[in-house]
């Protein structure tokens, strides 16, 4: 499918980005993959019987709390919490959780762990699962069921592109196999004959924008705009400042950050109302001469809607499904415009700022934190 990725993108893959094209690149061979690993898992768990009836909650730091976000959005009656949030306020989530997934690329980051065994002091009866790419992590070790994915999904390079795509595909999977196992094979196709024409595509658009980003979705997708608009502010070292909104959203304020040159990033709805909403809003921003519009759609549904237009993966898949495969085209725009201000893809933060793993943070006990309060 995406095996000659020199051809697919016309890139030089021993250059500075190489493994984060590759991980890009690779995925549409991988979903179909995490797909068949976690119903195996699924059916040999029984974890079918176990979520039923149940009220899931889905946790994860940084890009990983989006990919929760994007399969609470697909799970009926989940909600999601960043695990950075759970760690230090976990009382305040918990009340009718019987479920808690924790989902992880590299599973060590400091919070991972913490929150699991934070969530478990408070409420042993709570089962938990973790989906992880490391299967030797401090996640995977911390006496969770495990769905371990892959290990090339285990992203090298600093920014996660194939770890989200992969993690939000088998938390979609656990919440709905059905619906995902009859699309990710032609889902996965499609992307992977669509690699060269998203590629062309964003190169374009990175060349354009000028200083300024504004990432538009409807709710279902929201997960997905969130991650979009951190792969350019981790990919360009947070060169451009990025806005991540809802189309309704917009008017109530942000509206204020579009000029005229701004980068107008717009993933269309497969829903009738959401997509009448969408359009009315991308009318309002044509007629007030504000935005280059792009859009993430069906180029044939779509002519003369755009400025420029990103073929979407599948534009007529369940919103809340499309996240792991509508995300390629952030994460190429993202690592044009690295390329675009001289910066390496793979570390496009050679100074330390952000790192692959995070570091830094100190994990207080429950009983310091009371303590302290107690003397306050």
């Amino acid at each position: 499918m995406s095996q000659d990725l020199g051809k697919a993108t016309g890139t030089d893959l021993h250059g500075a980005g190489e493994f984060t094209l590759r991980e890009i690149v690779r995925q549409p061979d991988l979903w179909p993959i995490t797909n068949e690993g976690v119903r195996s898992v699924r059916e040999k768990k029984k974890l079918g019987q176990t979520f039923q009836n149940r009220r899931v909650l889905i946790t994860g730091a940084g890009t990983s709390a989006y990919a929760a976000s994007a399969i609470a959005a697909a799970w009926p009656g989940a909600v999601a919490v960043p695990s950075t949030d759970l760690l230090v306020d976990a009382g305040r989530y918990l009340d009718g959780v019987d479920v808690l997934i924790s989902v992880a690329r590299s599973g060590q980051s400091p919070e991972s762990a913490a929150a699991v065994e934070r969530v478990r002091s408070l409420r042993p009866g709570i089962f938990q699962l973790a989906i992880v790419c490391d299967p030797d992590s401090a996640l995977a070790r911390a006496n969770v069921e495990l769905v371990a994915l892959d290990p090339r999904t285990n992203d090298r390079s600093l920014v996660m592109t194939s770890a989200f795509s992969n993690l939000v595909l088998a938390g979609n999977a656990l919440a709905r196999p059905e619906a995902v196992a009859a699309g990710v094979e032609t889902h996965s196709k499609h992307a992977a004959d669509l690699t060269s024409e998203i590629d062309q595509a964003c190169r374009r658009v990175a060349e354009r924008i000028a200083d300024r980003i504004v990432v538009l979705s409807s709710s279902p997708l929201l997960g997905w705009a969130r991650e979009a608009g951190l792969k350019t502010l981790e990919m360009t070292a947070g060169h451009y400042p990025v806005v991540t909104e809802t189309f309704l959203g917009l008017r109530h304020g942000p509206m204020s950050f579009v000029k005229s040159d701004t980068l107008v990033l717009c993933l269309l709805s497969s829903d009738a109302v959401r997509r009448s909403y969408e359009m009315d809003l991308i009318s309002e921003l044509r007629a007030k001469k504000i935005g280059h519009l792009v859009g993430i759609a069906d180029p044939e549904e779509t002519k003369g809607v755009f400025d420029e237009i990103i073929p979407a993966v599948a534009p007529r898949e369940d919103d809340a499904l499309r996240t792991p495969y509508e995300i390629v085209g952030p994460q190429l725009l993202g690592y044009h415009l690295s390329l675009n201000l001289g910066l390496n893809p793979d570390n496009p933060s050679p100074d330390g700022i952000i790192n692959r793993v995070v570091q830094g943070v100190r994990i207080h006990s429950a009983l310091a934190s009371e303590e302290i309060s107690s003397a306050l």
